[in-house]
């Protein structure tokens, strides 16, 4: 699907929503919050090829029906290039230089239709890092590589389904728009993104074991 088509149905999926939840995001943002914290693993693509984006997120859940916060991504899967090229000495060599990718991102995630199993959210993130090229696989944070600007923009859908009250599963599928600020960096990063994932949510799981404890009396009991 191409990168319009694809923000035209989140766009147009994101308005057509109940609208109950989206009124009351005001009052939502200024009741009870609780921490949202992640890890994350998305598939994604570079020239073509799959590769995996590694991440950690940490903000704020309000209600179940916002989430909001910030965090750090990087490029997991060790994606290489191999170019001839001539050494000190003149001589032609095989070169493999390794692209590495890091970024911050603020996200935004709103819910905007919710039933006893069902979930539908729309995802979005903006988020600026740096891409480079070094000759080992391993980051070298420490190095002096030559680092290019990046900037990024990437909305999409969420699909979730609740087993149990504490158990469940989802999919993400979004499109990461990218801006480089130099043609040196010959990457296609412009790509969907997508991740399968096994979801606990264990206050539920606590408030169904412990019922009579201290926590689950003052913040249970468990709920769909």
């Amino acid at each position: 699907m191409r990168p319009f088509y694809f923000l035209l149905v989140v766009i147009f999926v994101s308005m057509s929503g109940r609208a109950q939840y989206l009124d009351s995001l005001g009052d939502v943002v200024r009741g009870k919050a609780n921490i949202d914290l992640r890890l994350e693993s998305r598939w994604s693509f570079v020239n073509n090829e799959v590769i995996t984006i590694s991440g950690v997120r940490i903000g704020a859940a309000f209600e179940k029906k916002l989430r909001l916060g910030g965090g750090f991504s990087w490029l997991k899967t060790p994606y290489s290039q191999t170019e001839l090229t001539v050494n000190e000495h003149g001589q032609a060599i095989l070169k493999t230089t390794y692209f590495k990718l890091s970024y911050l991102a603020a996200y935004a995630d709103v819910v905007f239709y919710k039933s006893k199993r069902w979930q539908l959210s729309v995802p979005l993130q903006i988020g600026a890092g740096f891409t480079w090229y070094q000759d080992v696989p391993q980051y070298q944070l420490n190095k002096k590589n030559s680092k290019q600007f990046l900037f990024l923009y990437e909305p999409g859908i969420t699909v979730q389904f609740k087993l149990t009250r504490w158990l469940g599963i989802g999919s993400d599928v979004a499109y990461r728009f990218t801006l480089k600020n130099n043609k040196k960096i010959s990457e296609q990063l412009s790509s969907p993104t997508y991740s399968f994932k096994i979801m606990f949510w264990l206050d539920q799981l606590y408030f169904m074991v412990f019922p009579e404890s201290a926590w689950s009396q003052k913040s249970g009991p468990a709920t769909w």
